[in-house]
């Protein structure tokens, strides 16, 4: 399969420099920990947010974490489209006998992002047994298509910043609200932030679909069969996202780099 040659090629790339690549992998871990200190502080002073203990907000910010962390690794190449298109890295891919988004993904896979993965299995390692859910073969499979649906509408986020960059040609950093803001907002349960911003997390921008919504259920706060099914409904995003790109890059022209 040539993306798992690609995948491999990039492992084998990244590891010619062994020390800068650890170095860098233990500072994305100690970013991420740092986020994680901020939570744990928080509950020093407060024995619960908006009813939801330590540990299960931990459960929260494993998933959100680890969903990013995937989608970061993989969908890389998407995250850095508009420094393609403005150097001219993406004529090239136009004329190669392969497929654009196939071609894309190939560009920049980023294994440094290992880091932070590392930490959120940790997290969840600690969470799972320390919440209050009693677990069962349901709802392990209900955690693992959140963490697998997450993955999906971050990268797809990735995807619709690359389709805007078809209009702009310049970077979109606003879009880092809704990807790098989305990791760091899902520290926490997202209602903890208010109806609006949830009803704009459901409706428009699908995170709490993937974070909030099944976690319920798994808490056992609800039995409604449309929590644990959020997920799936929330990795629909992939779709309009995919068409959006699909059809901006029917209008694209090319810089002249």
């Amino acid at each position: 399969m040539l993306y798992w040659k690609f995948f491999t090629m990039h492992l084998k790339s990244q590891m010619q420099y062994k020390s800068s690549f650890l170095l860098t992998t233990i500072g994305q871990f100690l970013f991420s920990f740092s986020t994680l200190l901020g939570v744990y502080f928080m509950f020093m002073r407060f024995d619960e947010v908006e009813g939801f203990t330590f540990e299960e907000v931990l459960l929260a910010f494993a998933v959100v974490l680890m969903a990013h962390a995937l989608a970061e690794i993989l969908g890389r190449g998407f995250d850095r489209f508009p420094r393609a298109m403005g150097n001219g890295e993406f004529d090239r891919a136009l004329v190669r006998p392969r497929s654009i988004i196939l071609q894309i993904l190939m560009s920049q896979i980023d294994f440094t992002r290992i880091g932070r993965l590392i930490q959120a299995i940790l997290v969840l390692i600690y969470a799972i047994p320390a919440s209050s859910i009693a677990w069962s073969p349901n709802k392990i499979f209900i955690l693992t298509l959140m963490i697998i649906s997450g993955t999906i509408i971050f990268f797809a986020l990735f995807m619709l910043r690359a389709a805007l960059a078809f209009f702009t040609i310049e970077g979109l950093e606003f879009m880092n609200i809704l990807t790098y803001g989305g990791r760091e907002f899902g520290r926490y349960p997202f209602s903890i932030y208010g109806d609006n911003i949830l009803r704009f997390l459901t409706f428009i921008i699908p995170l709490a679909l993937f974070q909030y919504y099944p976690l319920l259920y798994l808490l056992g706060r609800t039995t409604n069969p449309l929590n644990a099914a959020a997920p799936l409904l929330g990795a629909t995003f992939i779709l309009p996202t995919h068409a959006l790109f699909r059809r901006a890059l029917k209008s694209y022209k090319s810089t002249g780099s």
